[in-house]
């Protein structure tokens, strides 16, 4: 069994447009694809700890189902202060913005590139991020993608380094526990050791540290699951559509699901993917196969390949959010991916999806689909899907 990062596919959809936004709590560096397309929104994406928007994204975007979706849309990627490739060292005694100041950083950035409204993607500290701002200014955010998304304040620190089992409790041990379960860290050895190299050497441990700790000392969320019909317009929750996603032996679950307890049942959509970890925008899953197998990519790290693998996971969420936006309203005339025809694709819900269109299809998804599962809480909560 084996999973691989391939930080080298950076490279294979273009760069993008480089900005540095000045904001109320220090300048942004964020990338931008594509220009807004009349009224749509743009998708934003925001990073967890220990990684930049390229190694949080770049194999989910690279994805061809991806690709489709980005053709509609323009793309800003966000990287959190100090966290991008090559970011310099902070000013001795640089004080780090709060997760409730980085998300005050994101209209500035949105004012700058022009964009009026975006559908936001974000994993663990990101997603948090992207969710206080959608808290803040509901009229801006159309949609919410939350990957790991925790809403709580507790720090995960001790935690983390309470699993650490022989480990130094370093900040990358901690970080890649905070990424991976316990079996993960023991099991995909490939996997680790290419993340563990990227965390270590590509990020700068300084700047990451203070990010760290920005995360840790977080305040909680502070939402509340309305009561349809008595209390929707006074509760604090997210207002926008939300499509809560983690892998099913992630560390996240349980934090994923406490946030899935406290947002609207009409409005949230619970995504947990089977036989999958703690990045499902990313890693990509597991079986040695031979040379030219249609879904086979070669991954690799630096100059020196290392396996072939399935890639199964990204294209799971690909086609989520594909289902996720045009239940918006958006690309009504797309077509079934490759993955859904393949009958290979993961299911997804559409308790929070408005389009008929999205509704078959996910349905179709599902009585297609063997391995899926789909569990329905008692009314009136939210649908889960296990892919």
């Amino acid at each position: 069994m084996s999973a691989l990062l391939d930080l080298d596919q950076i490279a294979c959809s273009g760069n993008g447009v480089e900005h540095d936004i000045e904001t109320p709590h220090g300048v942004l560096h964020v990338t931008m694809r594509g220009v807004p397309k009349g009224n749509r929104p743009v998708i934003l994406t925001y990073h967890d700890i220990g990684l930049n928007h390229k190694s949080c994204f770049n194999t989910l975007f690279n994805y061809e189902d991806m690709q489709e979706i980005t053709q509609h849309f323009a793309v800003v990627h966000v990287d959190a202060p100090g966290q991008q490739e090559a970011a310099p060292p902070f000013p001795s005694g640089y004080r780090y913005p709060t997760m409730d100041e980085l998300a005050e950083m994101l209209p500035s950035v949105m004012t700058q590139l022009k964009v009026n409204s975006v559908i936001g993607i974000g994993v663990g500290a990101g997603a948090y991020v992207l969710s206080r701002f959608a808290l803040n200014n509901p009229t801006l955010v159309e949609g919410l993608v939350l990957i790991n998304i925790d809403p709580c304040a507790e720090g995960w620190i001790d935690w983390a380094a309470s699993k650490l089992s022989g480990w130094t409790s370093n900040l990358v041990d901690i970080v890649m526990a905070h990424h991976f379960s316990s079996d993960e860290l023991t099991e995909n050895q490939e996997l680790i050791q290419t993340y563990r190299l990227h965390i270590a050497q590509d990020i700068n441990q300084d700047n990451l540290a203070l990010f760290c700790g920005s995360y840790q000392y977080r305040q909680d969320l502070e939402i509340e699951r309305p009561i349809v019909g008595l209390n929707e317009s006074t509760v604090n929750t997210l207002t926008c559509p939300a499509l809560l996603v983690v892998g099913d032996t992630s560390p996240a679950v349980d934090a994923v699901v406490e946030c899935n307890s406290r947002l609207n049942p009409t409005k949230t959509t619970l995504l947990k993917m089977a036989d999958c970890g703690g990045l499902p925008q990313v890693v990509q899953v597991r079986v040695l196969l031979f040379d030219k197998h249609p879904q086979v990519s070669l991954l690799h790290f630096g100059s020196s390949p290392l396996c072939h693998v399935i890639s199964r996971q990204p294209g799971k969420l690909a086609e989520a959010f594909k289902y996720f936006v045009q239940g918006m309203g958006y690309m009504p005339s797309a077509g079934m991916t490759r993955l859904a025809r393949s009958r290979t694709a993961s299911s997804s819900s559409a308790t929070s999806m408005d389009s008929s269109r999205s509704r078959h299809n996910l349905n179709s998804l599902l009585e297609n689909n063997a391995p899926a599962a789909l569990e329905r809480q008692a009314a009136p909560q939210t649908m889960e899907v296990s892919c």
